[in-house]
């Protein structure tokens, strides 16, 4: 799959488990467990103990798993994780860099980003999607919701402090998908290999998202727009509401 296609499917699941956790054996058993609960998708921390060799091995022996990199820091370890047949990158701070290589090698990128301009110029240096870190403490859904009015073309993904109480909340209020960590894998569960516990984490916060998209359909169900409308003015509609 091409980049474009990693977005798609990445935004019809709507879920990135970022794993962050302390072995490579943690991390292949967390892939594993996410994708047990039905979410494909897995973003491996940079940080990790042989990441580079985690990813490289999930995507030999698990073809349907979308796998990607997190935190990466630079163009350097970018290529590292290119070279091991990442899927996609992600970043915790916006660089530029970092972005623009993405885009060269057609591998999708998605960096972090916090503040209008951050995001703007991440969209500008051709980011698929643009994560917005830490999202929960800089004002949660509605500081999504208002980002969303000046920047409908942006697919934002919601990352930082996403947990089952707010994860609703940032869909409806426009977030194109959720990155969530330890809320997802708890780190007890890793360390007692409670596989079923993560897998039931991973539906949960699967239906959350489809019963708020589901949600936000209904809301214009009766109004016949294109698709690209209702994503444009669901939140410039719900900043009115919530006035």
């Amino acid at each position: 799959m091409n980049n474009k296609d990693i977005r798609t499917r990445i935004e019809e699941i709507g879920v990135i488990p970022a794993i962050r956790v302390t072995s490579a054996e943690d991390a292949r058993f967390a892939a594993d467990a996410v994708s047990q609960g039905g979410i494909p998708i897995v973003e491996i921390a940079i940080t990790i103990p042989q990441a580079i060799h985690v990813v490289s091995d999930l995507i030999k022996h698990a073809p349907n798993m979308i796998v990607g990199a997190g935190s990466v820091i630079d163009k350097k370890t970018a290529q590292r994780c290119v070279d091991a047949g990442v899927q996609f990158l992600t970043t915790d701070a916006l660089d530029v860099e970092v972005v623009e290589f993405a885009a060269k090698q057609g591998v999708a990128v998605f960096p972090g980003a916090l503040t209008p301009t951050e995001i703007l110029t991440a969209w500008k240096a051709g980011a698929d999607m643009v994560k917005v870190v830490p999202c929960a403490q800089i004002g949660g859904e509605s500081y999504i919701r208002a980002l969303r009015a000046p920047f409908p073309q942006i697919p934002l993904i919601a990352a930082g402090g996403v947990n089952q109480r707010t994860a609703s909340g940032f869909i409806l209020a426009g977030a194109a998908a959720l990155g969530i960590g330890s809320e997802l894998i708890p780190w007890e569960a890793i360390a007692l290999r409670e596989s079923a516990r993560i897998a039931e984490l991973s539906r949960r916060f699967l239906n959350f998202v489809a019963t708020a998209r589901k949600e936000n359909e209904d809301r214009y169900a009766g109004m016949q727009l294109p698709k690209e409308t209702v994503e444009a003015i669901a939140p410039l509609v719900m900043q009115e509401e919530y006035r």
